[in-house]
């Protein structure tokens, strides 16, 4: 494995600080990224990455997803230039569509996501090469800005922009436009063979092969000595996910029963007991499925799995409080 390329995954359930020691040690093991996730309303990715490319040298930091809507495009450029500037050249713009209820729930009405995030990119690719921009579309209006250099490199910014994508048609959008794709995760391995045909599709639009864009993936793994414990990490971190990520649970091809009888269970946000007394109904198949959960070979057998169906990095996300074993698992030796 440690031939091969892979990346850190970090959302939510260490302390910040502790995250600094986490991506030093990846860095220290030949991780090539980590990725920071903006998910529920739990935690910003921005001020994370500002702190993981403070404490590293090499490694690319990217935003594992930021969403699409609720930054105004300049703001979103003027972030991704001042990230630019304390790590050149290592910066990555994850950026995705977000999701329902979340979204609606703070007022954000999801209405043409395809279109949303077409010019989204357009207008922020074209200010982070500091070009004067003046555009009127359906989500976006900007008349003669731009990205204001006082201090730092009065040059086009290298920022890689990769969506993250789950359906057939964002996806397409993504082999159209994009420098990349972030694969979901909680998904089995042959949902890449799909993905893959409709990155395809829009790739051929735009003159290029799949081949030409990057195709990192998040896996959710869980890795122990221990493959009970392992196991039951994992399960309950699907228990939340399923109930509250409906895209992700479509994908993951989970019957919509059990997705129901779970949300039933589960409050908004979901607390540990509601989470306990659903966990059951995740079942050991599942887990397995979906995910590279278990003994230290297990889990590496199964991020091959994804590999082989097409994806060109893992993005692994620990979901065990600390990421060490799997970061040594995984890495090439300190």
């Amino acid at each position: 494995m440690t031939a091969n390329r892979v990346a850190l995954y970090l959302q939510d359930s260490h302390d910040l600080r502790q995250g600094l020691d986490f991506v030093r040690h990846a860095e220290q093991h030949g991780f090539e990224a980590v990725w920071q996730a903006e998910s529920r309303l739990v935690r910003d990715a921005i001020v994370p990455m500002a702190a993981y490319a403070a404490v590293t040298e090499r490694l690319k930091v990217g935003s594992g997803v930021i969403n699409n809507w609720t930054r105004n495009i300049g703001l979103l450029a003027a972030t991704f230039l001042t990230l630019d500037d304390l790590a050149p050249d290592r910066v990555i713009c994850g950026i995705g569509a977000w999701w329902d209820p979340l979204a609606r729930n703070v007022g954000i009405e999801r209405r043409k996501p395809l279109q949303a995030m077409r010019e989204t990119v357009d207008v922020l690719r074209r200010l982070l090469r500091l070009e004067r921009v003046t555009f009127h579309g359906e989500f976006h209006h900007v008349d003669g800005i731009e990205l204001d250099v006082v201090h730092g490199r009065r040059e086009p910014r290298h920022v890689p922009i990769y969506i993250g994508a789950t359906g057939s048609k964002m996806m397409e959008l993504t082999g159209e436009i994009a420098d990349g794709v972030v694969l979901n995760y909680c998904v089995p391995p042959e949902y890449n063979d799909e993905a893959l045909a409709s990155l395809e599709a829009g790739a051929r639009r735009a003159g290029r092969r799949v081949d030409d864009l990057d195709r990192p993936q998040l896996i959710v793994c869980s890795v122990d000595h221990d493959r009970e414990k392992a196991l039951d990490s994992t399960r309950q971190l699907l228990t939340q996910y399923l109930a509250q990520q409906p895209h992700i649970a479509q994908a993951s091809g989970v019957a919509p029963e059990v997705v129901a009888h779970i949300q039933s269970i589960l409050g908004w946000p979901a607390t540990h007991e509601q989470i306990q007394r659903a966990k059951h109904l995740v079942s050991d198949e599942l887990i397995q499925r979906i995910t590279a959960s278990g003994t230290p070979n297990e889990a590496k057998a199964k991020v091959q799995e994804y590999l082989r169906r097409g994806a060109t990095c893992p993005i692994l996300y620990d979901v065990s409080g600390d990421p060490r074993l799997l970061i040594e698992t995984f890495g090439a030796p300190a």
